[in-house]
């Protein structure tokens, strides 16, 4: 039986109207992807909050049958816990950061007087930084350069944020008003991006249960351990009578969301000053300290938190999260993770459902010997 030219040419319109509805769904969509760009961490931080927050909502909407008054009072109790401090940590940063400034400004404080009393201290390492192809002269410079360009950054943000901080309240209204409605319908829009993917609902169920999974995962872990390391970090240096100590402390959080190095980077050369500057008791207190205490914090808790959760080894979310930082910012502690573990999920799923015939070893070294 053969199709007559009518359903031929029906068959080809009805292909190349759905070919064309494709094409126009795809421009739309990255239209309005494009439309997005400008809110795009007030999105992706609602999505992080209703993502960390559903089990509390849940727990309330069952509690109290009441989805508005469950989202609201776990919106609220998010701004507790979570939006305020950060807010407190910023300020405190930029605050502190402009007060830095000021001192290098002023020649309170020239990081090139440090490195020459570490150099004049120890010439051994001055030795060996050149046998290795480092000048300390350019490294001198380099540093100074940076600690200015740093201080002047954080001093020129903190009054930018002062003259600005119309646009940060409407991005923070933006993303809790977000936050609500992902909070509340978080169940109906799941479903129905299942329902829209053609990816296959088990397919989609899976991926959707690894994106909470790891950003649940990553958040969690790394903030608890880079406040920890932060609070830790301070404290020490508080005790120590070391100046602007709350100012490192904040650095030392941010710099703790990356794996392994952390907060070394920060009382690393502050032991190694200490130590030129003949305070031998400070400088040993504070590598003890910060080898022993805070990188324990860190061996300890982040593969427990992170890599356990995220099913990730932990050289792959060192890698994802410097790569997150240098493509998404400070969105990149998560972000860089979240898209190393999709690409495993992707992979797995691909092995799974299309390499459908895996070949047996045994049956392969049979039939190397049956040859």
């Amino acid at each position: 039986m053969t199709n007559s030219p009518e359903n031929t040419s029906t068959g080809k319109h009805s292909r190349m109207e759905q070919r064309s509805f494709l094409l126009m769904l795809a421009v739309v969509s990255l239209l309005f992807l494009y439309l997005m760009k400008p809110f795009f961490s007030a999105v992706f931080w609602a999505a992080v909050i209703g993502i960390l927050f559903f089990p509390v909502n849940r727990h309330l909407v069952h509690k109290w049958q009441s989805p508005n008054l469950a989202a609201s009072a776990t919106l609220l109790l998010c701004v507790t816990v979570a939006v305020l401090p950060s807010l407190f940590l910023m300020s405190s940063l930029f605050q502190e950061g402009s007060h830095f400034y000021q001192r290098i400004q002023s020649g309170d404080f020239n990081p090139a007087r440090y490195i020459d009393q570490v150099r004049d201290s120890f010439p051994a390492l001055q030795k060996l930084l050149e046998r290795i192809g480092i000048d300390i002269t350019g490294l001198k410079e380099q540093f100074s350069g940076a600690a200015v360009t740093v201080s002047r950054w954080l001093a020129q943000n903190a009054f930018s944020i002062g003259q600005n901080m119309l646009h940060f309240f409407i991005n923070l209204v933006l993303m809790l008003y977000l936050a609500f409605f992902l909070l509340r319908d978080g169940n109906t829009l799941i479903a129905l991006m299942i329902r829209a993917l053609p990816l296959g609902d088990a397919r989609e169920r899976l991926l959707f249960n690894k994106f909470a999974e790891v950003t649940r995962a990553t958040i969690k872990g790394n903030l608890i351990v880079a406040i920890i390391q932060g609070g830790l970090g301070g404290l020490i240096f508080w005790l120590l009578d070391i100046p602007g100590a709350l100012l490192w402390g904040v650095v030392m959080v941010l710099l703790s969301l990356i794996p392994v190095v952390g907060a070394s980077l920060i009382w690393g050369p502050v032991a190694i000053y200490l130590f030129a500057m003949g305070e031998w008791l400070d400088g040993l207190i504070l590598t003890a300290f910060g080898a022993v205490i805070i990188g324990l914090v860190d061996n300890l808790l982040r593969p427990v938190l992170v890599g356990r959760d995220t099913k990730m080894p932990d050289f792959l979310v060192l890698l994802s999260t410097l790569g997150g930082f240098t493509l998404f910012g400070m969105n990149g502690f998560v972000m860089g993770p979240l898209v190393a573990a999709l690409f495993i999920a992707f992979w797995q799923i691909f092995i799974l459902d299309f390499n459908t015939m895996p070949v047996d070893a045994d049956d392969a070294v049979s039939a190397g010997d049956d040859d």
